[in-house]
């Protein structure tokens, strides 16, 4: 009897976790770079570590065998499901900012939320 109840408890336990509490409240989580277009948009080449760092950031990760190359990396969730996700690579030569890479490109904001368009029916009443 008592294998039997012990059972149950951990198959109940267990299933908790495979199918979740219903009605959990799941948070967004944001780690990394904040890094925004109008942050992109003051980067020149030319520009020293120093520079780069005060309108950056510190970044998320610095290699230390390429020490020519940073990374700015962004992601938020709600839980598992990824809300938002982007990457920024700076790189340099010797102190000079050389070029950048990633998705944040002029035109893209990490921090613009998408604007849903209302439905067609709800427009017209």
């Amino acid at each position: 009897m008592r294998v039997l109840v012990t059972l149950l408890a951990v198959l109940c336990l267990s299933a908790c976790g495979f199918v979740g509490f219903p009605g959990v409240y799941k948070i967004d989580v944001e780690q990394g770079n904040i890094v925004t277009r109008e942050m992109v948009d003051q980067l020149k080449p030319g520009m020293t570590r120093r520079q780069v760092r005060f309108i950056l950031g510190t970044p998320l990760l610095e290699d230390p065998f390429d020490q020519s190359r940073w990374d700015y990396p962004y992601v938020k969730r709600n839980g598992l499901k990824v809300l938002s996700e982007s990457r920024l690579m700076v790189y340099f030569d010797g102190d000079n900012l050389v070029r950048y890479e990633g998705d944040i490109e002029a035109g893209d904001d990490p921090l613009d939320e998408p604007v849903e368009e209302p439905a067609a029916d709800e427009a017209s009443s």
